[in-house]
């Protein structure tokens, strides 16, 4: 990764229903546009994100997406109005930052759930997407968020019978992102705190399989935990707000657009597959595995950076 960076200029861009998106630019005001779409939903950019982008060829965006990070509202309080805070929301963000900072064709660049906006965001605005570079590939399918919340017991059964245990028992059946949802809603505080932490210890079971991996999620902040557990649950117990499999259903939309597909070997909370059947109904896409990487660390960093490179030498600054 490129050392570290300050943004040359930043923000609150004002995205309506009282929401304040922080944004923020870093590398080169001349170069390559990029847009840097994080994960979660609801796991802010970070400085590293910064790094990620050759400063001498590119104009990076990094943004938070509504309700987390530095944007405004946080979702955490009790008191949070979730129901401006949709994928078509998020997209509409998304195109809004393109027009203020005066941006005719960027590169679309994410991670895990940043892939699933990225492709619906591209879908949507092909025209405006010069290429796509995407790590830890995910569709936002209902199969998907089963697999990581249900079907993934049975590979950590203890983790998992934990996470449930917080669920009522008439509950338990169903759709469990829906049950946290409301657990996460509750008017006890305890509950919430409790149902947050919970939550974000079952997220760190099921990455845990990459090599060298370190928690991440059960070790951060409450806070922080409260406002990734809200908006994860909130966007999984509604389907991510997208018509099952509408990434695949649409993707003829961007299948001339080039693009790298990152994937870890290891990663069980995404399994290959995903990566493997959307390489395949995109021409114009690359698909990297990573032998030594789960959802992320090992070799994820450096391949992302290379593939970023690699796009910028044959994309022409706007």
């Amino acid at each position: 990764m490129y050392p570290p960076i300050e943004p040359y200029d930043f923000g609150h861009l004002d995205v309506g229903d009282g929401h304040l998106v922080y944004w923020e630019t870093v590398g080169s005001p001349d170069g390559v546009p990029v847009v840097w779409l994080h994960g979660g939903p609801g796991s802010p950019a970070s400085q590293n994100s910064r790094c990620n982008f050759d400063p001498l060829r590119y104009r990076a965006v990094i943004f938070d997406q509504r309700g987390c990070g530095r944007s405004l509202p946080l979702v955490s309080g009790l008191g949070a109005d979730l129901s401006t805070n949709t994928t078509d929301h998020l997209v509409a963000d998304i195109e809004l930052l393109r027009i203020y900072l005066g941006i005719d064709r960027w590169i679309v660049a994410g991670g895990s759930w940043g892939v699933t906006l990225a492709l619906i965001y591209a879908e949507r605005h092909s025209e405006h997407v010069l290429g796509m570079v995407l790590a830890a590939i995910t569709t936002g399918r209902r199969r998907e968020i089963d697999w990581i919340t249900r079907d993934m017991g049975r590979v950590f059964p203890r983790q998992w019978d934990r996470f449930v245990d917080m669920v009522p028992v008439a509950e338990r059946s169903g759709d469990l992102a829906t049950a946290y949802a409301r657990l996460l809603a509750s008017p006890n505080q305890i509950v919430r705190e409790e149902a947050a932490r919970r939550w974000c210890d079952w997220e760190d079971t099921h990455m845990s399989l990459a090599p060298g991996y370190e928690p991440h999620l059960s070790v951060r902040e409450l806070s922080w935990q409260l406002v990734f557990a809200r908006l994860v649950t909130h966007y999984w117990s509604h389907d991510c707000f997208l018509a099952e499999d509408e990434v695949m259903v649409n993707l003829h939309r961007i299948s001339h657009i080039p693009a790298v597909l990152i994937h870890g070997l290891h990663d069980v909370s995404g399994p290959l597959d995903t990566a493997w059947e959307l390489h395949k109904a995109w021409p114009a896409s690359r698909l990297a595995v990573v032998d030594d990487a789960g959802h992320f660390g090992g070799s994820m960093g450096l391949e992302l950076v290379a593939a970023l490179d690699a796009m910028a030498s044959v994309t022409p600054a706007c």
